[in-house]
């Protein structure tokens, strides 16, 4: 029986080398004011936006990255992104919750394949014009549980990310 082959990414071993850029975009890099925010460029090793230094974030940034994005948002690559905010405007039907979760699932498994997703929960508020998802994943079967909150009303989309 042939051994299970395990990989890893170099990059994860070395500490001073970023592997990406997190999201959201707008905040600070560690170590740097508001004013030296974009004034500067990068001194000092310093870069404009914050860093990622570990395969599971860049993974996490980029899980919010597909989730804020609409399809047909991105040019060149039209069927990146998900329906979320398309879905909000949509009429409220009793599978648009489950059409919303398996959507979400195929558009993860195909732009995201490490990510591996536990359960996705769909909560219309009728009150107030807005859709509450709830997505528990792990990066990778060996990976930390994590879950991230979106919420989705007329105004756009916020996410908050919330470690188990």
């Amino acid at each position: 029986m042939a051994q299970e082959e395990f990989r890893y990414n170099p990059l994860d071993f070395e500490p001073d080398v970023a592997v990406g850029v997190t999201l959201p975009f707008n905040g600070n890099s560690l170590g740097r004011s508001d004013t030296q925010h974009y004034a500067s460029g990068s001194n000092a090793g310093d870069s404009v936006f914050a860093l990622s230094y570990s395969t599971e974030t860049q993974a996490i940034s980029n899980l919010k990255n597909l989730l804020l994005t609409r399809k047909g948002e991105r040019f060149m690559q039209p069927d990146f992104g998900t329906i979320i905010y398309d879905s909000l405007f949509e009429q409220s039907t009793l599978d648009l919750e489950q059409r919303i979760e398996d959507g979400l699932n195929e558009d993860i498994a195909l732009w995201l394949p490490y990510i591996v997703i536990d359960n996705i929960e769909v909560n219309r508020l009728i009150d107030q014009h807005a859709l509450d998802i709830s997505l528990k994943f792990r990066v990778t079967d060996n990976g930390a549980n994590r879950v991230i909150k979106v919420l989705v009303n007329n105004d756009g989309t916020e996410i908050n990310e919330i470690i188990l």
